[in-house]
């Protein structure tokens, strides 16, 4: 619960922080960026966090699962509050992802093993809902992934492969691994193309709202979590906590793809990319900051 707690609070402190400087520095054509800041890069906090952490420190998964919810989180901003505005939303075709979960659950009890009916009856009806009701239709796995056989436990790391763990799951992900990762390839080279000199008032404005927003929103709701009985993992304290909000600054992928959406102006739209690619700079502060308040590492 604490870490969920810390992803609303990883997700409202920018946007916070992103409207205020925006009132103070901005301009009307800004607002629509407010979802920018609200995503953190997975693959990058998680290889952040064991730079300074350690392989082994509890605040490595904490900073995991906080990145994940906050992506998923992202990844419905961009389909709720950024569709195309030639094309309204239209919520009745939403049934049809009820749907495809519907199947894909009887798929469960019915104990199919093989991946390919998930994808095809209760992935291809989510899809065929999202298109029609003018969401993205990329989030269509989203709801049906959950419902695939998995392992009670897994017995190795998040990014670990567990060869006796042949599970539904465990072999869509294995199999589709390779493709996944190319995809993503492609996907940053065609969105993080931007010239350096695309850097304007909204490129600081991205920037601080992530450092500045995920720091106070994920250390405040993870302290206020504490506060409310939700207690931190064995080993982290208050101090992990606060180096965990800055490294989750990383904004990367959704911030580049949400940039994409936000604008359509293209100097604006490249200088917004611009604040989310010197997110990186979260790495350096974390560092930094772990080391003030000295933070053990757990290797």
């Amino acid at each position: 619960m604490n870490p969920l707690l810390g992803t609303l609070g990883g997700v409202l402190g920018p946007i916070a922080v992103y409207f205020s400087l925006n009132t103070l520095f901005g301009s009307p054509e800004l607002p629509r960026g407010w979802g920018i800041p609200t995503a953190t890069d997975i693959a990058l906090a998680w290889l952040f966090a064991r730079m300074v952490f350690g392989a082994n420190h509890p605040a490595v998964s904490y900073l995991l699962l906080l990145a994940v919810a906050d992506d998923a989180v992202g990844l419905g901003i961009i389909a709720v509050f950024y569709p195309d505005p030639n094309l309204p939303a239209e919520p009745a075709w939403l049934m049809l992802i009820g749907l495809g979960m519907l199947s894909a659950y009887l798929l469960k009890q019915l104990k199919i093993q093989n991946y390919w009916p998930y994808l095809l009856l209760g992935g291809v009806m989510s899809w065929a809902g999202l298109y029609n009701a003018h969401l993205h239709p990329a989030l269509a796995l989203v709801f049906i992934v959950p419902f695939m056989p998995h392992a009670k436990k897994e017995n190795k790391g998040f990014f670990e492969e567990d060869p006796s763990d042949r599970s539904t799951i465990q072999r869509f992900e294995h199999e589709w691994k390779v493709l996944v990762d190319f995809g993503l390839f492609m996907f940053g080279l065609a969105n993080a193309g931007v010239e350096f000199s695309s850097v304007n008032t909204v490129t600081w404005i991205v920037l601080t709202s992530l450092i500045i927003g995920k720091t106070l929103g994920v250390f405040g709701f993870g302290w206020l979590a504490t506060k409310l009985g939700f207690g931190l993992p064995r080993g982290m304290d208050l101090r992990e906590l606060l180096v965990a909000g800055v490294i989750a600054g990383t904004g990367f992928t959704v911030a580049l793809f949400v940039s994409g959406e936000a604008f359509t102006d293209p100097l604006i739209k490249g200088a917004a990319k611009m604040g989310a690619m010197f997110s990186i700079v979260s790495a350096a502060a974390g560092l930094i900051i772990a080391k003030i308040v000295r933070v053990k590492v757990v290797s």
